[in-house]
């Protein structure tokens, strides 16, 4: 077509003189120009269609674009939650994602003053070792325990959940997490609390499970950006809820003497320094009352969580029989003034779970953005570079969050210092807070988190993608990691401590908030099919799990060091600055996919 446009341009130049000439070349340029829309308009329409289909899982797929989030990105600003389907199945997912953040978190607020307590205990009394830098490495290694049964259990519990069902794996793993808090809470040893915190880490090992319901629960496109918010969003409301507990109620005596002390209203035996078993198990009280909140979780779940796993949808035991009795019960109730309405409920109740009767089955929802055959996809042919790339970039995340947040707390908890002699690098000491000053900070600018995460991160991931808030996040980090250790030198000045303690809670949590939903949706996109989301996430969670296993363990050796050669800032800008900032470079080495 071109060559023909070409020598009609020249025919007409020949034979009309130089006007007709200079006609002939402008509409010729104005054909070609034509042509070349034309192309290219046929060849994105090409694209479209080509990129609306799923990717299969081979290597040589790996530079095409998938365009899931553009298609939800355009929705999600129309989606409000009340719009979600399945609403029951997500609220009781919810409640059983409290789970890891209530056993893994509470005891950050007062890690530095029981770690403490025990050292007195099982030491002499003339011990000089019972210093900052020997309770960072004993914290360490407690919170490290929790990620490690995590890591070497996870994916177990994700090839599980493939094959006998998510219900099972997700009530087994809440039944063992309410033992282990308790017996943790009753423990008076560092052997016992390590040995209780590797068996809630074994019984949390199914988070992985929970975000593969939610893909299932949620099939549809135009829900999913706000679906996938809901499990970081209630970690972090968990989060929130546990550091504050763990930093009010341990210590009970102390922090609560109207309701523990000697004239407290539960010292009814009147044994006059307060609550004698609050006196003898003072860091009991958080965790008996995770339990208590974990059990609720767990009666929920028996009675309402339903199946999701491909095939087994329509499968029900005397859990979910006895919820739906009780459903019926509960609308007989509310409806006994109207016989029509009692009908009628009935009716519903016979087709729903007892929660929410008029939500839509889980059954009758869109396909999802993977795809739903039921063919297995071979084992090998899962990891793809797409999968890998995501699994990286979902493991260097906790490799640093995890240690910033066992190294924090205890970093506020160490004793200050006099720095007379300080340097712009070589200085030392804490600030010398309590458990229940540092609980509330860390719950109070969590609340910022959860509002962030509400509001503005689907904003943000409208406006410039998944990817584009990931890279965020992944500035925030560095930037934040520099500048904490200076906190020391203000341990004394009084509201520009509090402030500048603020700015560095604030952006920390900001970065967090950000990032966590976006890895979780960039490894859901990278999988290649359906049926493998459980063993996906079940590698991804073992992944994180080993790397919040490693960041405390390393944080805690390289904050101890530093301690012992006065310089407090050694693991913020050798170990945390340095992760964060192969993470931010990872992102840009392994451009691909959507966003």
């Amino acid at each position: 077509m071109t060559r023909n446009l070409v020598e009609r341009g020249k025919t007409s130049s020949s034979s009309n003189g130089k006007k007709t000439s200079l006609s002939g070349a402008l509409c010729y340029e104005v054909a070609v120009k034509a042509v070349y829309m034309l192309t290219a308009f046929r060849c994105s329409q090409d694209t479209e269609r080509q990129s609306s289909r799923i990717p299969p899982a081979s290597d040589a797929d790996w530079e095409v674009p998938r365009p899931l989030e553009a298609d939800t990105t355009k929705t999600a600003p129309d989606i409000r939650w009340r719009d979600l389907p399945n609403k029951d199945q997500l609220f009781i997912l919810a409640l059983c994602r409290l789970s890891e953040p209530l056993s893994n978190v509470c005891l950050l607020p007062y890690i530095f003053y029981l770690v403490r307590s025990l050292l007195s205990v099982s030491e002499d009394d003339n011990s000089t070792d019972n210093s900052a830098a020997r309770i960072s490495e004993y914290s360490g290694l407690l919170v490290a325990a929790f990620p490690l049964a995590q890591c070497v259990i996870s994916l177990p519990w994700g090839r599980l959940s493939d094959t006998h069902g998510r219900r099972f794996s997700i009530i087994g793993g809440l039944f063992i997490s309410v033992i282990a808090n308790v017996g943790f809470g009753l423990s008076r040893s560092f052997e016992a609390l390590f040995f209780w915190r590797i068996i809630a880490g074994l019984a949390n090992g199914n988070v992985s499970i929970m975000r593969t319901v939610t893909a299932e629960v949620v099939r549809e496109r135009k829900y999913q950006t706000k679906a996938f918010l809901l499990l970081p969003l209630v970690f972090n409301s968990g989060m929130v809820l546990s550091l504050a507990l763990g930093g009010c109620l341990a210590e009970p005596v102390v922090n609560l003497p109207a309701l523990f002390g000697p004239s407290g209203i539960f010292n009814s035996s009147g044994y006059p320094d307060g609550v004698k078993w609050a006196l003898e198990y003072p860091y009991a009280l958080p965790a008996l009352l995770n339990a208590f909140l974990l059990g609720t979780s767990l009666c929920l779940a028996v009675l309402g969580l339903k199946e999701t796993l491909p095939g087994k949808e329509e499968q029900s035991d005397w859990g979910l029989q006895f919820g739906k009795v009780i459903g019926r019960l509960a609308m007989r109730l509310w409806n006994r003034g109207s016989a029509y309405h009692k009908y009628t409920m009935m009716q519903d109740s016979e087709e729903s779970t007892f929660l929410n009767h008029s939500q839509p089955s889980l059954e009758k929802t869109e396909p999802s953005v993977v795809t739903t055959e039921s063919a297995k996809v071979p084992f090998r042919s899962i990891w793809t570079r797409r999968v890998i790339s995501a699994l990286v970039s979902f493991g260097l995340l906790p490799l640093h969050n995890s240690a910033f947040m066992h190294i924090f707390p205890v970093y506020l908890s160490s004793p200050p210092a006099e720095n007379t002699e300080a340097t712009f690098f070589a200085f030392s000491g804490g600030l010398g807070l309590r458990s229940a000053t540092i609980g509330i900070w860390l719950a109070a600018f969590g609340i910022g988190g959860i509002l962030l995460q509400l509001f503005i991160y689907p904003l943000l991931q409208k406006r410039i993608g998944t990817r584009g808030v990931f890279r965020i996040a992944l500035f925030l980090f560095p930037v934040t990691y520099i500048a904490a250790p200076y906190l020391s030198l203000l341990a004394g000045d009084g509201d520009v401590r509090w402030v500048f303690l603020g700015f560095i809670v604030c952006a920390q949590i900001m970065a967090r908030t950000m990032a966590i939903p976006s890895t979780v949706i960039l490894l859901t996109e990278a999988t290649p099919a359906r049926t493998v989301l459980g063993t996906i996430h079940g590698a991804g969670n073992m992944l994180a799990s080993l790397a919040r296993a490693v960041g405390p363990a390393v944080g805690g050796y390289v904050f101890a060091l530093g301690v012992e050669k006065g310089v407090i800032g050694l693991v913020w800008w050798l170990y945390l600055v340095g992760v964060a900032l192969c993470a931010l470079a990872w992102s840009y080495l392994t451009e691909g996919g959507s966003g």
